[in-house]
């Protein structure tokens, strides 16, 4: 029976049914509490903890706690959040599956049921960044790229298809239906869920393996994205610990301009939040401009959270919310349920400014926004479209992180490859619009489709050495396309449908031509890449291309015909047609003519058809796939899967609490050092200790596959640990010019023997040698990459220091038994003097830990001194204490398991 407390199980009407849910109206009666001036956020993470408390895990006190959330209080406790389901992607999923069958392993051999190792809440695994763009600007690109992708990942798939029959809450969502996101909001996205046996509707929350899940956030969905590590935890049971956010209201004043994309806002939004320094809060969308923003547009802006560094970018649930589920093909009943359980809980329509109070309250007049780029590097650098030109050539020869270090006389050279390329700096070698960001919203596609029309009919056309490709979010976007008419003027300027899934902005771009490379690397060009995607950090999209600039699809299509960023698109023409000259605003749509083609791209028949496809017709060659079945996985050999090391040695009592005594540093490293730099998803260099093993293994060069799609293979990934091509060891001496050598090599200690990262670290290991990283500003933002802190952890690093962490990085560090410590009072690297000859001891946790204490780093350096340094312990809550006394939280979670 469903529990009472506080007075809050109450009726309320969908029609002429009549349901129950846990009403916060009458939970504010009962405590004495105006529930209305909470943000809509707070109030739906607080309705899972009033319905949900169990006197255990989530009490009363919790409750209370929460319902008193004050906008400017001091942040120590923590919520205990149970979503509603958890959402993977395949690159996350696959290592998160690996661990779940490691502990059914654990639990067989132990003797205890293996079925006891089950996900409590639904789980979907949408297998979407596995594709390449191997193939481009061809018809069959599709086709050829999908049998290539079967071929590389059969292995994995096979796993997937071993998991889809051994847990009873896991499904798969196979390749080639689209991107997780847009998978999320068109379909797997309920609004409000149905407890049948309680008769109780409550609202559809989740977790997800994947940064961007806060994409779902433009439907009123409570979600953020995790690492793979802390959504087992929540598969398995245990709550999504957080500690209570601020919570940053953002005024909508106003309506965007003609020619004016969601793009163009988003950019501008991230420039403007990350200025506001708005990381690890909740962000929540109020204010009269809001409502005329389409759910599309809100889903754009709810993507980029990561980028301006909040934990969720939310939208309110309101009439365009019910808009679009009718126009994706949501049933009449849920569309009902939805709205008259959102006006029941008083949550319904976006709230004025006022009626709310916030943390803090920024206003943006959505009429000063203007066409935007962003890049070379990354996302939060906002470009104005005039200003793209000079920005290039300015950051060129300019000497800081930002810019490429280059002599002036080469920026305009011409540069000729061997099969005959005409190539300069700022050339464009990859134009893609790519899955994400952009890829879920009917307008901007439209737009680049309308765009790509006017100028095949001006005549224009894209270099043939430029790597064009389109990879739509889901089939659904290939459908309004083909209906409208644009598909076949993308084609003709190369951007054919390569593939449904995350391409370009994840590093599956796919190489470039030989010649290009070679060229490249000889002359040390800076060339560029442009995407509709979110991230651009150095090395990610391609290693050979420096300059990555984020666009709207169709500046993306603009610049694929100018063929170079050195090009002001706002004074110069884009290139010449068949009767002169053509400028921007020549072939740029109107925002009636994209208005006139938007009723055919919400089509709730064609949504309907599509996903049910998911299970009457997933494609032969997921049919074809067949693997073990059983509830216990018998490990064949592979190099794609194998048993993670977690486990080694587990027993129900932990282990004795880690010294940190006489510590090497592994690695030294400056600010913005990303989940890329230390786990990269991209390719594999041949020379690299990872490619070594593969060889070793009997695997071809060309059959590698990405860091990504081997994600299943610890032994692929602590090798590419802090193996990223551009990453930058300060204890490595600088160049003669200098500059910072780039690549993942450091200074074996005491002998100053130069290595790789993993060479260095495995002698530590053996040595029986703690080791430490250090770092600057941002260490871990990017991609909510658990293998960045897997890989950390079974290098044999016991500690991480910085002067600040991302927040599911930090999270993941902690999840893996990683000390998470951050300088203070103004220290670092820098003013500490710290090269990484010295040795370090950590003091001050041996008895017991307490959140957010301080500790003791004593540096001993190679003169004999000696100094004491106070550090911020960041472990940020009880819990978390837990998770790292029992060596991290995937054998917590085990041995609460295997007890119960």
């Amino acid at each position: 029976m469903p529990h009472n407390t506080f007075n809050s199980l109450q009726k309320f009407k969908i029609g002429r049914k009549t349901a129950q849910f846990y009403s916060l109206p009458a939970l504010g009666a009962t405590l004495g509490i105006d529930i209305q001036r909470l943000p809509v956020s707070i109030r739906v993470v607080l309705e899972s903890v009033l319905r949900n408390c169990d006197g255990k895990k989530i009490t009363e006190k919790h409750i209370r706690q929460l319902a008193s959330w004050k906008p400017t209080a001091k942040r120590d406790t923590e919520i205990p959040f149970v979503v509603a389901r958890v959402v993977l992607q395949d690159f996350t999923g696959v290592p998160l599956l690996a661990d779940i069958a490691a502990m059914r392993s654990v639990a067989s051999k132990m003797g205890k049921d293996p079925k006891s190792i089950e996900p409590l809440v639904p789980v979907d695994l949408v297998v979407d960044h596995s594709v390449m763009i191997d193939y481009f600007g061809t018809k069959n690109a599709l086709d050829l790229n999908m049998k290539l992708e079967f071929k590389r990942n059969q292995e994995r798939y096979q796993f997937m298809k071993w998991g889809m029959q051994a847990f009873d809450t896991f499904g798969v969502v196979p390749p080639g239906f689209g991107i997780v996101h847009q998978v999320n909001l068109e379909h797997l996205a309920r609004g409000v869920h149905y407890d049948a046996r309680n008769n109780v509707y409550y609202p559809d929350t989740l977790v997800g393996t994947d940064s961007h899940t806060t994409m779902i956030n433009g439907i009123g969905v409570v979600g953020w994205g995790v690492g793979g590590i802390e959504a087992e935890a929540g598969m398995l049971g245990q709550p999504v610990y957080i500690l209570t956010p601020d919570v940053v209201g953002v005024e909508l004043k106003g309506e965007l301009r003609g020619g004016v994309t969601a793009t163009d806002l988003v950019l501008t939004i991230t420039e403007l939040l990350r200025r506001q320094k708005v990381v690890g809060k909740f962000v929540e969308f109020c204010g009269p401009g809001t409502s005329s923003l389409s759910v599309t547009d809100r889903a754009t802006i709810g993507n980029m959270a990561p980028e301006y560094g909040a934990t969720m970018g939310f939208f309110p649930v309101d009439d365009r919310t019910i808009e679009y589920f009718q126009g994706t093909g949501r049933s009449k009943d849920e569309i009902d349920a939805l709205k008259a359980y959102f006006k029941a809980q008083g949550m319904y329509g976006v709230p004025d400014a006022k009626d709310i109070g916030y943390t803090q309250l920024i206003t943006l007049d959505l009429s000063t926004v203007t066409p935007s780029l962003a890049g070379p590097k990354r996302p939060q650098d906002r470009i104005e479209l005039g200003d793209v030109k000079n920005t290039f050539t300015r950051l060129y020869t300019e000497q800081s992180a930002a810019g490429f270090n280059q002599p002036p006389e080469k920026l305009g050279q011409v540069y000729t490859t061997s099969a005959g390329t005409q190539v300069k700096n700022g050339d464009i070698l990859i134009a893609a619009i790519t899955s994400c960001t952009n890829t879920s919203n009917p307008s901007v596609l439209l737009a680049a489709g309308l765009m790509a029309k006017k100028a095949v009919e001006a005549g224009l056309k894209v270099p043939k050495h430029i790597k064009t490709s389109l990879a739509p979010g889901s089939r659904v976007v290939t459908d309004y396309l083909t209906k409208t008419g644009l598909l076949p003027y993308l084609e003709k300027l190369g951007f054919d449908v390569a593939a449904y899934g995350c391409t370009t902005c994840i590093g599956n771009a796919g190489d470039l031509t030989p010649d290009l490379n070679e060229t490249i690397i000889q002359n040390g060009l800076v060339c560029s890449a442009v995407l509709s995607g979110n991230r651009n950090f150095e090395a990610r999209i391609h290693p050979n291309i420096k300059a990555n600039f984020l666009a709207s699809p169709p500046l993306v299509v603009a610049y694929a015909l100018a063929g170079t960023v050195l090009r002001d698109l706002m004074t110069e023409p884009v290139g010449r047609g068949r009767n002169g000259d053509v400028w921007l605003g020549d072939i740029w749509p109107s925002n009636a003519e994209i208005q006139a083609l938007l009723g055919q791209a919400l089509d709730p028949e064609v949504f309907r058809t599509n996903y049910a496809e998911i299970k009457s017709n997933p494609g032969k060659l997921w049919n074809n796939i067949s693997g073990v079945h059983g509830d216990v996985y018998s490990w064949p050999a592979s190099t794609y899967i194998a048993e993670p090391p977690f486990f080694a040695g587990f027993e129900m009592r932990p282990a004795a609490m880690p010294v940190v005594k006489g510590a090497r540093a592994l690695a030294v490293f400056g600010d913005s050092v990303t989940t890329d730099h230390i786990s990269p998803a991209g390719s594999i260099k041949e020379s690299s200790p990872a490619g070594e093993w593969l060889k070793a293994h009997g695997v071809m060069k060309q059959d590698f596959n990405s860091y990504g799609s081997r994600r299943g293979n610890h032994e692929i990934m602590m090798r590419g640990t802090f193996a990223n091509v551009r990453i930058k060891n300060l204890m490595i001496p600088a160049l003669p010019d200098g500059s910072r050598y780039e690549g993942g090599e450091t200074l074996y200690q005491p002998t100053g023997e130069r290595l790789s990262i993993y060479d260095a670290a495995m002698k530590y290991v053996a040595a029986g040698v703690p080791t430490v990283v250090f770092a600057g500003e941002e260490y871990g933002t990017g991609s909510s990459r658990d293998w960045a802190a897997k890989g950390t952890q079974l290098l044999g690093v016991k500690a991480v220091v910085a002067r600040s962490f991302e927040r599911i990085h930090r999270s993941n560090l902690v999840g893996m038994g990683v000390l998470p410590l951050q300088f203070k009072d103004g220290d670092s690297v820098e003013s500490l003097g710290i090269t990484g000859e010295e040795t370090f001891d950590v003091a001050g946790i041996e008895a017991s830990i307490r959140p957010q204490q301080d500790v003791t780093v004593t540096i001993h350096r190679r003169d004999g001194s000696s100094q004491q340094v106070s550090m911020l312990l960041r472990i940020d809550t009880a819990t978390e204490v837990d998770y790292y006394l029992h060596g991290g939280i995937l054998p917590y979670v085990l041995r609460e398991l295997l007890a119960a």
